[in-house]
């Protein structure tokens, strides 16, 4: 029986993206984790991995189209002994395209809540032909529609594909030895039911807002010059997303000012004796992550629920790239030293640069901190990173005048700016945050400890 290969979502905000190439070719021999095609979503450049045996029998998206929507068939895998006449139903190449954007507008606005939810996994098990990883039962696409229509429970068989993968074989030998029928419904319905579901009031409102000013036809209607820069799938995304933010989350924040003197003589006293060049931001991320370790109440995230209080400390930097701000992850952060977290953020602001960043170093983390102290900004506010409460942004350390004591005398500072969710975060919870922030960045040597 063929096996449909569908547009994966490779990120929870992904509605489309762009089949950048071809890595497999019609007739090519496939086995599971095959390399078949590289994505470009809306972050990054993703490579789809062939999850069945066979033959490449089909590619029915060329290389090179935009736009093609989530869930969209790219190509059909024939299985061994099959030959091109089970693909007498299937459509042409050609005609791919085509059809790939107006699905794509439909199911715009059900992605664009995959932000809201902390994991956001139900729009890769959308589709099940691409990834299985999300269902309660690892087996490949067609063992699970031979399941679904014979009324098999997959989860009394045992698999003898890769890593336990259930096969064909295993739902064929398991109907012959008459294995117990499943009494609920198909379990491919599985995943869809486990997934956190976000709240669709906020979306609703946000796609309701007015749209404003059309910069373009006033440009036209006024003759003014100008040139259109295309708007890249990331680009997009991110205006999606902040502006759902910025309309739905109630923001307020708080900012304090830290005397960071004490921190550039420890940061210079390590670099010098370990060769590591340690940065300022690096003890920011190792001091936000103890802050919230020590007191969680800011480690959150809002949902209709309950407010999500985090176990883990995952701390999302902000990066910027030439397509967009990015947030890759450093995970457990209170955990490691740091060296450690200096490295990952090194590598990590270097993947995202080129376009590499696996999902799971950019979906998720629990709390975000934005820099632009390097550009000399004093300070500046951030809009909140949903599903997340909190966002640190850190300006430029410079000398400035302070009274110690009685008396006048100059000291480096640094302004931070906490933005929160008033939702889930109250005023006297981001001040305790910051001041507990404030006592590690001022004595960093607790910082080692």
């Amino acid at each position: 029986m063929p096996v449909d290969i569908l547009m994966p979502a490779l990120s929870p905000t992904m509605t489309e993206g762009k089949l950048a190439k071809w890595v497999k070719k019609e007739g090519d021999k496939v086995k599971s984790g095959d390399v078949l095609a590289e994505i470009e979503t809306d972050k990054a450049t993703m490579e789809v991995e062939a999850v069945d045996e066979g033959t490449l029998g089909k590619i029915l998206v060329a290389e090179g189209t935009e736009g093609v929507a989530v869930n969209t068939r790219i190509a059909i895998i024939l299985e061994d002994g099959e030959d091109a006449s089970a693909l007498s139903g299937a459509p042409k190449a050609a005609a791919a395209p085509a059809p790939a954007a107006a699905p794509a507008a439909a199911s715009a606005p059900a992605a664009a809540s995959a932000p809201a939810v902390a994991a956001a996994p139900a729009p890769v098990a959308a589709a099940p032909a691409a990834v299985a990883h999300g269902d309660r039962v690892f087996a490949s696409p067609l063992a699970r529609r031979m399941a679904a229509q014979s009324g098999l429970d997959l989860s009394g068989v045992a698999g003898t594909g890769p890593h336990g993968r259930v096969v064909k074989a295993d739902v064929e030998a398991a109907l012959k030895g008459g294995a117990p029928k499943a009494a609920a419904a198909p379990t491919a319905a599985a995943p869809v039911a486990a997934a956190p579901v976000a709240a669709p009031a906020p979306v609703a409102a946000a796609a309701a807002a007015p749209k404003g000013v059309d910069a373009k036809a006033l440009a036209d209607k006024l003759g003014m010059k100008y040139k259109v820069l295309p708007n890249s799938g990331m680009r997009k995304t991110i205006a999606k997303r902040l502006t759902e933010a910025w309309q739905t989350i109630p923001h307020f924040g708080l900012a304090v000012d830290c005397e960071i003197d004490n921190l550039l003589k420890l940061r210079a006293e390590l670099n010098a004796k370990s060769g590591e060049k340690i940065s300022v931001n690096d003890f920011v991320v190792k001091a936000v992550a103890i802050a919230l370790a020590k007191y969680p109440a800011a480690n959150v995230s809002w949902h209709e629920d309950g407010i999500l209080q985090y176990e883990n400390v995952d701390v999302s930097v902000a990066v910027s790239t030439d397509g967009g701000l990015i947030t890759p992850i450093v995970k457990n952060a209170d955990r490691k030293g740091l060296a450690t977290i200096s490295a990952e953020v090194k590598e990590l602001a270097k993947k995202a640069k080129e376009g590499k960043l696996k999902p799971e170093e950019f979906q998720g983390g629990t709390f975000s901190v934005s820099n632009l102290g390097m550009f000399g900004i004093k300070s500046f506010t951030s809009i909140i990173n949903p599903p997340q409460s909190c966002i640190l942004s850190v300006g430029a350390g410079e000398k400035r005048p302070v009274v110690k004591g009685d008396a006048l005398a100059i000291a480096t500072v640094m302004s931070l700016t906490l933005t929160v969710d008033h939702r889930s975060v109250d005023g006297a919870v981001g001040a305790e945050f910051l001041k507990l922030l404030k006592g590690l960045i001022e004595d960093p040597i607790t910082l080692m400890l």
